[in-house]
């Protein structure tokens, strides 16, 4: 019974410290390389100039077409802040699963460069942290923004955080584009943080709406969670505790030295899998 319990409580204390290495180190990995991903296939649609210019993919024949949402995670930006050394493609949908891979485009927004306020937001610690550092901009610093339409630059107007007053509202045409991102110490949001800027290039022209912010659910919201990660952090965790036991039985009967070299590799995987669903569930922009 002695090694029963002492084994489970060293699974348990594994599985813990695996996911604060998970959030600290390999959610980063993954980002690099979704961001990697990523840029090829936006760079190639660049090149074919087939790169998204709205919230909807291409039509065939725009007239009798019903207008089909983009994917998301679909590539749809790349944005390029100098002064805190931020170069990232941004993907449409600002949902955790997404910001896992990199920033988000808030659907309901145009995209950059188009008349009005766009919005991206950016996770502030884990996968990367590539908003981490936005607090550092300041009034005049510029930005770029790429997109299937052409470079766009912008002027930050301020930093703002919660209670903060809002920007004078935008002139008619003008373009603004807000950057979110969690606010606080690291991994203990303490409210949202937000940078406006103002477009300074020309204004891209802009296709017909077709979502609202009513459209859209409470994940892709700020510091929304994403509840769709239930549903397999469920499976992956009964998965994980199937194996504990086989694990457990396998060093009473077999040995302790042979059951660790195969179950290492094997609890990984299962960590793996158990903490990227319930990041999932963390608020988006941490």
């Amino acid at each position: 019974m002695y090694h029963v319990t002492w084994t489970m409580v060293l699974i348990l204390s594994a599985a813990m410290l695996g996911f604060a290495l998970y959030i600290g180190v390999i959610s980063s990995l993954r980002h690099d390389r979704a961001q990697h991903n990523a840029y090829a296939e936006f760079r190639r649609e660049l090149a074919l100039a087939t790169a998204p210019i709205g919230q909807a993919e291409p039509r065939d024949n725009p007239t009798t077409d019903k207008p089909k949402l983009l994917k998301l995670g679909t590539p749809v930006a790349i944005l390029y802040i100098p002064k805190i050394h931020v170069r990232e493609v941004v993907l449409e949908g600002t949902t955790s699963s997404v910001l896992q891979d990199g920033p988000g485009h808030l659907r309901s927004t145009p995209l950059p460069g188009q008349p009005g306020t766009s919005e991206i937001m950016g996770r502030a610690t884990a996968y990367g942290g590539p908003f981490g550092h936005l607090s550092r901009l300041s009034p005049g610093d510029l930005f770029l923004v790429t997109t299937g339409q052409g470079k766009n630059i912008y002027r930050v107007l301020d930093v703002r955080r919660e209670g903060d007053p809002r920007p004078a509202p935008l002139t008619n045409g003008g373009g603004r584009l807000i950057l979110a991102t969690a606010d606080g110490v690291p991994l203990i949001p303490a409210g949202v943080l937000r940078v406006d800027a103002d477009l300074t290039s020309p204004v891209q022209p802009a296709p017909a709406p077709v979502l609202t912010g009513s459209d859209l659910s409470s994940a892709e919201q700020a510091m929304g969670t994403d509840t769709s990660a239930w549903v397999p952090l469920v499976l992956w965790g009964q998965g994980l505790v199937v194996m504990a036991c086989l694990i457990t039985w396998a060093r009473a009967h077999w040995g302790r030295w042979q059951t660790w070299i195969v179950a290492v590799p094997v609890m990984v995987f299962f960590g793996i899998a158990v903490a990227d669903q319930a990041a999932r569930l963390l608020p988006n922009l941490m």
